[in-house]
């Protein structure tokens, strides 16, 4: 008897041992680093709202967090390929998306805008892109939308939203269709003045999703319950409305 129990015992630091050791282990997070004001690199790295999502969740799992900056396209081919345990990266929930990887619950949205020229749009229908070019960032929900409801327009894509940006305001753009709240530093930069929203709100739930969730591996049960149940504390504890204030005048939450 007395054998057994010492066995027992042994057992139980073993486990108790190895379960320490896999809480410690860093959780590593895929971040864009193309997309601010939610993701964007600063001269002391990576900074924005994803980032300090993904540190939040981080010391909520009482995990180290390890960031991996990844190009937009490759984003969920290098999650399935095991090169990262999740992505914090505005990537919206849609039912395609749900067929390659498992989502979280939302942790923010925003609906979708064009942004032209001043006094240049009277709306946006695909009459009114008659003659002119689109911008977006290839592979999003925007590009997705473009592709199926202005089919006629000049649409191109670029690896990132500041890419499309960028040509707009040298004028290589008519439009650029993109998250509201993403271009809005953009709007108010010395860049973006000439530039304004024309047209209404896109926020279809086929094309646009329910709102961006943290993607992890299909099949990843526990990391999904467990980044569920750290996002549940960050939006109850006030340090979510910290991060959403500190980036956003209004809320973003779901």
């Amino acid at each position: 008897m007395k054998r057994i129990s010492i066995w027992a015992v042994a057992c139980l630091c073993l486990f108790g041992f190895v379960g320490a050791a896999q809480a410690e282990e860093p959780l590593r997070v895929a971040i864009e680093g193309a997309f601010p004001p939610f993701s964007y690199i600063a001269p002391d790295g990576l900074q924005g709202f994803d980032v300090d999502i993904a540190h939040a969740l981080c010391e909520a799992l009482e995990r180290p967090c390890e960031l991996k900056q990844q190009p937009w396209d490759g984003m969920i081919p290098g999650l399935r390929a095991q090169k990262y345990d999740a992505i914090v990266a505005s990537m919206s929930i849609t039912k395609e998306r749900q067929k390659l990887v498992d989502f979280t619950r939302p942790y923010w949205f925003a609906a979708s805008r064009f942004i032209g020229l001043k006094d240049t749009f009277e709306g946006d229908s695909p009459a009114d892109f008659a003659g002119k070019t689109i911008g977006v960032q290839r592979g999003s929900i925007q590009d997705d939308y473009i592709s199926a409801m202005y089919s006629d327009v000049d649409l191109r894509r670029y690896e990132s939203q500041d890419d499309a940006l960028l040509d707009l305001t040298s004028r290589r753009l008519d439009a650029v269709l993109a998250p509201s709240i993403s271009v809005l530093d953009f709007l108010a930069s010395e860049d973006g003045k000439a530039f304004d929203f024309f047209g209404k709100e896109h926020s279809d739930p086929a094309y646009f999703g329910i709102g961006a969730g943290i993607a992890v591996r299909k099949g990843d049960k526990a990391l999904k319950e467990a980044l569920n149940d750290a996002l549940e504390r960050l939006m109850s504890d006030g340090r979510y409305k910290a991060i959403n204030a500190k980036y956003f005048a209004e809320s973003i939450a779901p």
